[in-house]
């Protein structure tokens, strides 16, 4: 790395260690049980979107994309929202070097990339290749971007039998799969409640995905009576 180079991004990391929210990082260990706590500073995600932005705007983007160490989850974060900004196909090839570094539900999420939105049948194939990832956060982008941009006009039943057919035993895959069925029961009700009935979550998986779609305002009431009946008996622990 160049001098220059070297110096900028020390003071784009000074900038973001002045952000730290002691307390924030606390709560967000808690939820973050596979991230190490003395990665987190707590930066709240709208001040990362605004920092991350910032740096769009000075320049500093590319920059921050080649050298960041990966040393925070609040790096990682603003790395996600500089990818979901880029706008032609490097977007996923961007992404895909980028998602060995995710290890927290907090970063998948932010993972929203506007190429996508707009090219759709171009991204799936990458889609495809990260459902089969040994590595379970990969795994869960690919469920969220399924969730954010396929179950309107580019969904297909075969793509939802993938997300049923996950099986990775992972926490945090499971849920981002009960937060997909249940935005599914508001978007694609026939195709999610024939899921459902043939009992092809697990236990866990199909009572979550029925109360995070009972909780949704988007959810109409004759279906959130039918999904109470649905629920099914969980494995003691």
């Amino acid at each position: 790395m160049k001098k220059q180079d070297q110096a900028l991004y020390e003071e784009i990391e000074t900038g973001l260690y002045e952000l730290r929210d002691p307390k924030n990082a606390a709560f967000l260990a808690k939820l973050t049980p596979d991230t190490d706590p003395e990665r987190i500073l707590g930066i709240k995600t709208p001040v990362l979107r605004k920092f991350a932005a910032d740096l769009k705007k000075n320049g500093n983007a590319q920059l921050f994309c080649l050298v960041t160490p990966h040393r925070w989850l609040d790096e990682d974060v603003i790395h996600a929202c500089l990818i979901s900004g880029i706008k032609d196909s490097t977007c996923m090839k961007e992404l895909e070097r980028f998602l060995p570094y995710a290890e927290s539900w907090v970063v998948t999420d932010a993972i929203r990339p506007v190429y996508i939105r707009s090219h759709p049948q171009e991204a799936e194939p990458f889609l495809e290749e990260w459902l089969k990832s040994d590595h379970p956060y990969t795994v869960r982008t690919a469920v969220g971007l399924y969730m954010a941009y396929y179950l309107d006009r580019y969904f297909r039943m075969d793509q939802m039998e993938r997300i049923a057919a996950l099986n990775t035993g992972h926490y945090y895959v499971h849920m981002g799969s009960a937060w997909y069925f249940a935005t599914a029961l508001a978007k694609q009700p026939d195709a999610a409640l024939t899921v459902l009935k043939e009992h092809r979550l697990s236990p866990e998986t199909h009572n979550r995905a029925i109360q995070k779609a009972i909780e949704s305002y988007r959810v109409k009431d004759e279906m959130k009576a039918l999904l109470r009946t649905m629920k099914r008996k969980e494995k003691s622990r």
